[in-house]
């Protein structure tokens, strides 16, 4: 019984760190940046060439808005990758509060199958979103780009940490649920005559 719930507790308290993480890498506009700019899924910024401090940043309110289609299809799979998440962050959380006797099922193979379909969505937008740096947007940023070359840009956090949750993710669903089976107790018994073991099974009190 404790093992379930150090179980659920652990499981749920990842799943919602991922959700954050990935949240907070979705909406980040340091995917990709350069000496005067960077850039995001939704969120961009510039700045003076010697003040990265005093930043001016826009958003794409909608898909239409972003530059690119395969900018907007990356945009629209990691969304739908960071919903199945917290999704089953959720569900994870709800499972850890409610009562076991109304959750006699936990962490069903269903649940498995939404977590892996967010891992593979995530990791399938975030291969194609470099794939916009071939966009005039993007060219007009870093000059040199091409598709999966960022030019005089680098990578930024926001890539590496969406990459480093994806890879976690994914790695969620082969962490199984532990079976705990309840065998009923043997007291074992010598017999003199036969030489055999006996099991007996002990009785309840």
């Amino acid at each position: 019984m404790e093992a379930d719930m150090v179980f659920v507790w652990g499981r749920a308290a990842v799943e919602l760190s991922l959700t954050c993480i990935s949240a907070l890498s979705l909406l980040s506009p340091a995917r990709f940046q350069g000496p005067t700019c960077s850039f995001g899924i939704l969120t961009y910024c510039s700045w003076p060439q010697s003040d990265s401090w005093n930043q001016s940043c826009g958003t794409f309110r909608s898909l239409n808005a972003i530059p690119d289609f395969a900018w907007k299809v990356s945009a629209a799979l990691l969304l739908g990758g960071w919903l199945l998440l917290a999704f089953n962050a959720i569900l994870f959380l709800s499972w850890a509060l409610a009562p076991q006797k109304l959750c006699p099922r936990r962490g069903s193979g269903k649940m498995l199958g939404v977590q892996a379909a967010a891992a593979t969505t995530t990791i399938v937008g975030l291969l194609i979103f470099p794939i916009g740096l071939a966009s005039p947007f993007a060219k007009e940023a870093c000059r040199t780009s091409a598709v999966y070359h960022c030019g005089r840009y680098q990578l930024g956090w926001g890539f590496v940490t969406a990459i480093l949750s994806a890879v976690l993710a994914s790695l969620l669903p082969v962490i199984r649920w532990p079976c705990v089976t309840k065998a009923q107790r043997r007291t074992v018994r010598f017999s003199s005559d036969t030489e055999k073991i006996i099991l007996v099974p002990e009785m309840s009190k």
